[in-house]
């Protein structure tokens, strides 16, 4: 463990091993830092956030900072849970639950650059990135594999599904389908994210598969994607699918 003089941990606070801690960062009260993280100069880290293994927090950076929400009392017990192999690039804000008990949730090996911001009761999956400037609104809810362009803005409540992009400087008010890509103004789906689903590693039967059900999407006015007998990720897709939705759904370019 590397500690430096000017660092303030909270004696409260639960600190792994092989964990770096930079000159005037700040680790509140009740605090969990997995072992291998590193925790970068002036970086803040507020009470009650649960970080797992190998997690970096670049330079002033904040985590687990009071939610933006007015009806919010600080004295309210909620929390941030974050898995492991993350990074915060400098100036990264993610809020804790605005909602006592709550927990906004990042999963793992998710990258959020520059000036991103992730709000109170928000759920990410494991794999995201966002780009430079995303910011993403209360109780967003971010599927696996998701790939946010710079600048991108999502409205509290909107859903964008497993291994979607989210082209730059698009703002989002109505949930986003699995494995497409949605940009332009005004905002709508294109066409299956077939090079993104290529790199998690699917194969090209699956994407091909997954390329049919879209289109069928596209037909049906996103009502139907046809058969999904035999494929994990068109049952995936029903599924989302038939989860309510806050705000509605996308259309369809073209």
């Amino acid at each position: 463990m590397s500690i430096h003089p000017s660092a303030f941990i909270d004696p409260t606070a639960r600190i792994g091993e092989g964990v770096s801690v930079g000159a005037g960062a700040i680790i509140e009260a009740h605090v969990v830092v997995g072992d291998g993280c590193v925790i970068d100069a002036y970086a803040v880290v507020r009470r009650g956030v649960r970080m797992g293994r190998n997690n970096r927090l670049h330079p002033f950076c904040v985590i687990g900072g009071d939610p933006q929400d007015l009806g919010f009392e600080a004295s309210t017990p909620s929390r941030v849970e974050i898995g492991d192999d993350n990074e915060f690039r400098e100036h990264v804000t993610v809020h804790r639950a605005a909602r006592e008990g709550g927990a906004t949730r990042l999963g793992s090996g998710c990258l959020m650059m520059n000036y991103s911001h992730v709000a109170h009761d928000c759920v990410l999956g494991d794999g995201c990135i966002l780009a430079n400037g995303v910011q993403l609104g209360g109780h967003v809810e971010v599927g696996e594999g998701v790939v946010f362009g710079g600048g991108a803005m999502v409205h509290q409540f909107c859903r964008v599904g497993a291994r979607a992009m989210v082209a730059a400087m698009v703002l989002l008010r109505k949930d986003v389908l699995p494995f497409t890509l949605v940009g332009g103004e005004p905002v709508r789906h294109y066409r299956a994210n077939r090079i993104g689903l290529r790199r998690s590693g699917m194969s090209e039967e699956v994407v091909a598969s997954i390329g049919r059900a879209l289109r069928e999407l596209r037909r049906s006015g996103n009502r139907s994607v046809g058969d999904c007998s035999g494929s994990p990720e068109l049952r995936r897709l029903r599924d989302w699918l038939a989860e309510p939705s806050r705000r509605g759904v996308y259309g369809w370019a073209g």
